[in-house]
């Protein structure tokens, strides 16, 4: 907490005693969906590089699945569909600017691709 308060005061913020309204930008939900948006399309270049990698992303739908047994998401069945199709059908519906894909990103198993350094500087980038 020092750390994080250190480099709070080291950026020039302060502590807010009182509330005041932000100003108008972005909502916290449109932050999350570009960056969303932004782990997907690292995701689709590095697979792009490496096509092989579809195969741990269907690996990982199968596991979550499994986990659920017959409860499963109807988004993990999509998924699971989706994947059986050609990368660049993938690519494209992952990266789609649609509230369906969108959705879909949100129970994606391709962010599982990245590592954790990788979604961390993704996150940075979009902090609200």
């Amino acid at each position: 907490m020092r750390r994080y308060r250190a480099r709070q005061r080291a950026a020039g913020l302060r502590a807010s005693t009182r509330w005041s309204p932000r100003e108008a930008t972005w909502s916290d939900h449109r932050i999350a969906e570009a960056r969303s948006l932004a782990l997907h399309a690292l995701v689709a270049r590095r697979i792009s590089a490496n096509p092989g990698l579809v195969e741990r992303a269907r690996e990982t739908v199968l596991r979550w699945l499994e986990r659920y047994g017959e409860e499963a998401p109807a988004a993990l069945l999509e998924w699971k569909a989706l994947l059986e199709r050609p990368w660049r059908e993938i690519a494209a519906r992952a990266t789609e600017l649609s509230d369906d894909a969108a959705r879909l990103r949100q129970s994606s198993p391709l962010a599982t691709l990245l590592s954790e350094a990788e979604r961390r500087r993704v996150h940075d980038a979009f902090r609200a």
